[in-house]
């Protein structure tokens, strides 16, 4: 039973209250006509799209709800497809380790996530073709530009040319970028990117192979290194000038060691999570929801670390 704010459950005899969270309201409006937003990825536990969605979604009564869905990467492609064949589907939220199979797996790419090769969001066309966007790059410019920091004619080094990291590459050389260093262990990976950014944008100077991070006036750890305390760091950080800015992608630790270390020597830095909050908007538009603000997100979201 419901009172107020709390449940009221019975156990072994005992009364319980328990106090409603927002999340806990977003799953009463679940009903026939609820629409899925499919979260798909493998590790499932990573994930803080559904805790600041739905929070939203019942705040603004839409009949939504973000699912996650862990999928490991043998499975994807038919899960992709049989997901699409869902009548309620609004659309689909891609994560690691999927991004850059998207891409080969829908039917129609933006400019941006040819650029890129990697896609974060999926929807079906009215003539039921699956349609892939990314929103990761944009996310990560914009909070940026929310902190001040002005891209045109800078210099970034990006570390990690994978799906988020080749994403930023690409919103950071449209925003006119002057020069883009890259740097990954996977060889086949890094020059890819490097090859697609100089295709694309030929006036963008395009270096790659090193992470000493000086002279840089971004710097973007796009990988899973230096999240905690005792890890391996991305760069040498005592090679990082104070007037640097330091960005992060990783979203499961929200100061992680190396933003710490970056903080040390007297760097801004944006997390991870900031990149997440600033594509929300964007995702809402393109699944046709009402949008929304950062802010308004951040007031109503129940993230946790």
């Amino acid at each position: 039973m419901i009172i107020g704010k709390y449940l009221i459950i019975i156990i072994k005899g005992r009364i319980k209250f328990l106090k409603l969270n927002k999340q806990f309201v977003s799953l009463k409006m679940i009903n026939g006509d609820t629409e899925i937003i499919a979260h798909i990825g493998f590790p499932t536990y990573t994930f803080k799209s559904p805790m600041i969605y739905n929070p939203y979604f019942a705040k603004r009564s839409i009949n939504a709800v973000v699912i996650p869905m862990g999928c490991q990467s043998h499975d994807y492609p038919d899960f992709l497809r049989s997901v699409f064949k869902l009548t309620n589907i609004r659309g689909a939220l891609i994560t690691m380790p999927h991004k850059v199979t998207t891409v080969n797996l829908v039917d129609e790419i933006t400019p941006s996530v040819r650029v890129a090769g990697a896609c974060n969001a999926v929807k079906k066309s009215k003539d039921g073709k699956l349609q892939g966007d990314i929103f990761d790059g944009l996310g990560f410019v914009r909070g940026l530009q929310r902190k001040g920091f002005e891209v045109n004619g800078k210099s970034v080094l990006i570390v990690g040319s994978g799906g988020v990291g080749s994403a930023i590459a690409a919103s950071l050389a449209s925003e006119k970028i002057s020069s883009i260093g890259l740097y990954d262990i996977n060889t086949k990976s890094l020059e890819s990117l490097g090859k697609r950014l100089m295709d694309n944008f030929p006036k963008v100077n395009v270096s790659m192979g090193s992470n000493n991070p000086e002279g840089y006036d971004l710097i973007v750890n796009a990988t899973p290194l230096g999240m905690r305390e005792g890890d391996t760091m991305p760069l040498d950080v005592h090679k990082i000038a104070p007037e640097s800015f330091v960005g992060e992608v990783v979203l499961k630790t929200e100061m992680t060691a190396f933003l710490k270390a970056a903080q040390q020597q007297g760097c801004k830095v944006q997390v991870g999570s900031d990149m997440l909050f600033e594509q929300i908007p964007l995702y809402l538009n393109y699944f046709g929801f009402e949008s929304t603000t950062p802010a308004e997100l951040r007031s109503t979201a129940e993230v946790e670390y």
